[in-house]
Parts: C-alpha cells; structure tokens; sequence
C-alpha cells in the first residue's frame, strides 16, 4: 500500500512548483485532480509536451471556468472528496474567486489548504507578480554569484520554485497531514518562495554575523573564494570542481597534484588558487579523472547534459527512463510502479456536477 493512497488533491497550481509538489502526491498514491482554465489549461502545456508530460503524471484534469456561475457548485463534490486543496495564486485570488479557505472549510471541515506564492499574504509584496528569477534577485541571493564581468548570471536550476517552493510546501502539507490524522483537524497553510529561499543563506548570515559585513559575489568558501572549493581549468579547456573541504581530502589532494606542502599549508588563499591551477592546467581532464580515481579526493569534471545522462552515474541510479518520466528523489518503495500519462485537458470533466449556470 503506498503512503498516500485514497487520498484526493484538488489541484489548482500551473507551470512547475505546485504541479512539482502534487506530482509527488501523485506518485506516492494520491489522487491528484488538476483543476485548469478551459481552451488553454495550464500555461506549461504552452511549452512543449515534455515538460507538461513530466509534471503532471497520473494526474487527472478537469477545464473549468472559476469565474462563471455555479462553477462552485460544480467542484462541490470534488471539494467535498478532497484531503488537499493546493493554490498557486496571488494572495486574495482564491477569495475572490469564493474559493478561499473559509469557504473551502465550510464545505470540507478538514481541509489541509495549501497556498503557494511569491512574496506571502502580507505586506507590500504581497500583490507584486514575480517567477523564480525575481524572487531570487530580491533575496539578495542572486546577487552573489556573477560571471567573469561581475554581473549576476540567470542560474539554470530554479532554487525558489523547487528549493523555496515545492519542498517546503511539501514538508509542511506532509506534517499538516500528519496532524490531522491524530487531532482531525484541518489547516491552513502558506508557503512563499521568497521565504524558502532564506534556507540557502546560511554562509550569508553566518558571515554578516561572524564579521559584521555582508559577503561579497564570490568572496565566501561555498562560492570559490577557497582554494579547497573552486573550479579550475584543465589542459583541454574543459573544468574541475574541487569541494575538499576537509583536511584529509585535502591533504590527498594536494599529493596528487604535487602541490608544495608550504603552498598546501598556507592561508594566502589567492596564492593557493593560483598554484592550484597551474597544477591542474598541466593535464586534460581525462588524465585527471584518472589521477583522482578511487584516491579519497572530492573531485568531478563539469559535465555536459548529454555527459551526465549518458554516464555511469546516473544509469545505475536509475534517473532516466525511455519513458521520460521525471526523476524525483521518491523511493521506489513509496512511489507506484504503474505509469499513467499525462491527462488531456478536461479529460475527466465528468467528476463535475453538472450544474446549470444561473441566469
């Protein structure tokens, strides 16, 4: 039996975070009903098939107009079935709409009602649209990674959407479930990305409060300015990550590069870096995968996609399958092992009741 079978998800979030979230749901047995716009659906159906595909798994969907008459009446029945209402609107949307949580509660008195935003309900953010890049760039975190002309680079994993989103959103609807099956009580519950991006900012807190100044771009150990954590070239122009962080990796590290042990020792730390790379430009990346091979040293060439996805590492991990399904770190134990496609738009309108529209 899986984790979340018999469970039901009412669905009304787009693009990637919250359809990210229910996708676990999904795969951990729940029944996910992906509530749409009729015409278009969900703008990620805009982008292509894959990443529509990927997301939205197993899921099943319904194309309704949220704003015409009777359309609460006809999410009634789905309303009154569902464990999970999750919304990706700007605050006061669902409101507006009279699907707010109040009145959710008032039909579903143990609702775990889940809202994803932005900037959260308050303050002056709050009705200020934004996507992963902005709420990053007003976190200040964006900031402090730049390219070789100092500016800010558009990073390609989106940390606010599944770092400051979907798993923090996941981890509070999980324990709000948990509650309830021991009180019988449902909640509410918010979740905003700008706020979950504060997890990542331990080096930046730590540092203003260990020296009274913020960090500068690049200028904290877990961003380069460590010689034991940094990026050099290699001969063939292609690049290797170093992350020996601790003394014994080090200290292997530096014998197999023959690096000096006064260099090795020394707190010039720019002097480190600068003998480090001369080392490690002397030889391809090849010679050096070798080199490093089985020698307790926290060392990997910079692969290319198509390198990763067709490497050992994550064939035997099983991350990619002919199917294209999404690999999400689920245990199989606790994820289904059949595998339905993604739903067409309204395919499953029938669960609406069918309530004819005022006049």
């Amino acid at each position: 039996m899986l984790p979340l079978s018999g469970m039901t998800v009412l669905d009304f979030s787009t693009l990637l975070p919250g359809p990210l979230a229910s996708l676990f749901l999904a795969e951990a047995g729940a029944r996910v009903v992906k509530v749409e716009r009729p015409g278009e659906g969900d703008v990620m159906r805009t982008f292509g098939p894959a990443e529509f595909d990927m997301l939205n798994a197993g899921k099943d969907s319904v194309a309704i107009d949220l704003k015409e008459t009777g359309a609460i009446e006809r999410l009634r029945p789905l309303i009154e079935g569902a464990d999970v209402l999750l919304e990706q609107f700007r605050p006061g949307t669902m409101d507006r709409l009279g699907l707010g949580y109040e009145a959710v509660r008032a039909i579903r008195s143990d609702i775990i009602y889940c809202s994803l935003n932005g900037y959260g309900s308050k303050g002056e953010y709050a009705s200020v649209p934004g996507h992963d890049l902005t709420y990053a760039a007003e976190s200040g975190l964006l900031g402090l990674t730049t390219g070789s002309d100092g500016a800010p680079v558009v990073p390609w994993a989106l940390v606010a959407d599944v770092g400051g989103g979907t798993y923090p959103l996941l981890v509070n609807l999980l324990m709000a479930l948990l509650r309830r099956s021991r009180t019988g009580e449902g909640c509410q519950i918010e979740v905003a990305m700008f706020d979950g991006l504060y997890a990542f900012a331990g080096w930046t807190l730590a540092a203003k409060a260990e020296t009274g100044n913020w960090p500068v771009p690049n200028g904290n150990p877990a961003s380069g300015s460590s010689p034991r954590y940094h990026i050099y070239e290699t001969s063939d122009r292609r690049h290797l990550a170093v992350a020996c962080v601790e003394q014994k990796f080090w200290h292997n590290f530096c014998l197999l590069i023959s690096l000096p042990d006064d260099l090795a020792a020394s707190d010039d730390h720019d002097a480190v870096v600068a003998a480090v790379a001369e080392q490690i430009a002397q030889r391809s990346s090849a010679e050096w995968t070798a080199i490093f091979k089985g020698r307790e040293v926290c060392c990997a060439v910079v692969r290319t996609p198509a390198e990763a996805m067709e490497g050992a590492l994550v064939r035997d991990r099983g991350l990619v399958s002919p199917e294209g399904i999404l690999p999400l770190p689920l245990s199989p134990a606790l994820r289904r092992a059949d595998r339905r496609p993604a739903p067409a738009l309204g395919q499953s309108n029938p669960l609406l009741a069918a309530v004819k529209p005022r006049i």
